[in-house]
């Protein structure tokens, strides 16, 4: 069940949209390999106590992206983890030494950089890697990284897959599952009035995720999605599939995609249906689009869309802008920074930096204990002899038994005239997820 509140900034939403979201139901070392699906529990403490030590040494790796469709998210996530690192290792680092960090790049589905990248952090005995951003890169390597013993920690994925599949207990995220995301955008999209509604979405395990729980959450209030094109992101141009969504004349399209976004707007404006004539929505993949500062002043004028997270506080702004000062956008910032900080206080919970150790104390760490919101706060508690409960920038994380947390945020943002993102944020909606 997902009960979803408004926090922050928020708007007014009609009494359909409340009910709608309260509502239940619904995209590298060594170790032992056993089977164990995502859905349950992490392995146990005595487990993991059982299991070879590791080095000593906590090294973190990433496979992030510093090129490909979603190289727009890159610098906000490794300056997350940079900023991580340099406070755990000015607080004393994991285990009595400086952790290690090695940065590599994920690329996207049209490369094999992603693994190429696991092969090269394995090699090098990472005993965590943050990544990758993609829900369908993360997909092609969790095999290999979580296989290896290692654990797999996204900032960014959402593909609600990664809530089952197997990964031997070793698969984390701090980024919310797309069915808070789908149900957040699919209720405001009912809100605002929209009885019809087109639906064009990638075809891939995050476009066809989001699109299902859009579809379903809109319906479940009332509206109707009158066309769903799943598209191939690597077409060359997309006049036939939007042909398709304006012959059914929705008041309502809903656009899920990366980079190829533009794209889509571009055939959107040449066949007519422009945002003063339809009502655009957009989500966390495609908001985020260098190309539409290209576009006419106003293309995107009252386009609004959702991105998982919370605002990023001021004063964790101004920390990241030390790490990198052409930093612009914070998305996922805050969700790389607490993997980061949580991978380093579990291998500290555990007294061991092995895979499996780590993923034994990562939901201890998450929740029940004693509130810290620091690496330093926290780890002087465990050094204590207590148990934490590690609430961070991105919210309280609190881990339930698929690795997914359960509780999170998602923003509501709109586009002003000048077409760039985020936009003007709305509101701010927390969902608890419970089961």
């Amino acid at each position: 069940m997902i009960r979803i509140a408004p926090a922050g900034r928020v708007l007014a939403v009609a009494a359909a949209a409340s009910l709608a979201l309260t509502a239940c139901g619904g995209g590298s070392g060594g170790g032992d390999t056993s089977a164990q699906q995502s859905g349950s529990a992490a392995p146990s403490t005595a487990a993991s106590t059982a299991a070879a030590k590791g080095d000593g040494t906590l090294t973190l790796g990433t496979v992030l992206p510093q090129t490909g469709s979603l190289a727009f998210l890159g610098p906000p996530e490794f300056a997350g983890v940079d900023q991580a690192v340099k406070e755990i290792n000015e607080a004393g680092g994991v285990l009595g030494k400086p952790i290690n960090k090695v940065h590599t790049d994920s690329g996207d589905t049209t490369t094999n950089i992603a693994s190429q990248s696991v092969d090269k952090l394995l090699a090098q005995k990472v005993d965590a890697i943050i990544g990758a951003a993609s829900s369908s890169v993360s997909e092609s390597i969790i095999d290999k990284v979580t296989g290896s013993g290692v654990v797999q920690f996204s900032p960014a994925n959402t593909s609600d897959k990664f809530s089952t599949i197997s990964d031997n207990g070793l698969y984390f995220r701090t980024a919310p599952p797309d069915k808070l995301q789908g149900r957040v955008l699919g209720d405001l999209i009912a809100a605002d009035g929209n009885d019809t509604i087109g639906i064009m979405a990638m075809q891939d395990s995050y476009g066809s995720g989001l699109a299902d729980q859009i579809k379903a959450t809109a319906e479940g209030a009332g509206a109707t999605v009158v066309e769903r094109v799943d598209y191939d992101p690597k077409a060359p141009e997309f006049s036939a599939d939007v042909a398709k969504i304006k012959a059914k004349n929705p008041k309502a399209i809903v656009l899920i995609g990366f980079e190829e976004g533009a794209k889509v707007v571009a055939e959107l404006v040449k066949q007519g249906l422009t945002t003063d004539k339809v009502k655009w929505y957009m989500v966390d993949g495609n908001m985020s689009n260098t190309n539409y500062l290209k576009m006419p002043k106003g293309t995107l004028k009252g386009v609004k869309g959702t991105i998982p997270g919370a605002e990023a506080p001021e004063d964790f702004r101004k920390k990241l802008q030390a790490i990198n000062p052409d930093l612009k956008d914070y998305t996922y910032a805050a969700e790389s920074y607490d993997a980061a900080n949580l991978i380093a206080l579990a291998a500290e919970a555990a007294k061991d930096d092995t895979g499996k150790s780590i993923a034994a104390k990562l939901p201890e760490v998450s929740k029940g204990g004693e509130k810290c919101k620091s690496f330093k706060e926290c780890v002087d508690l465990l050094k204590a002899g207590k148990d934490i409960d590690y609430d961070g920038v991105s919210g309280p994380v609190e881990f339930n038994d698929a690795g997914d947390p359960a509780v999170a945020t998602i923003g509501v943002y709109e586009y002003g005239d000048d077409n760039k993102y985020p936009g003007k944020a709305l509101e701010y909606r927390t969902g608890n997820i419970e089961g």
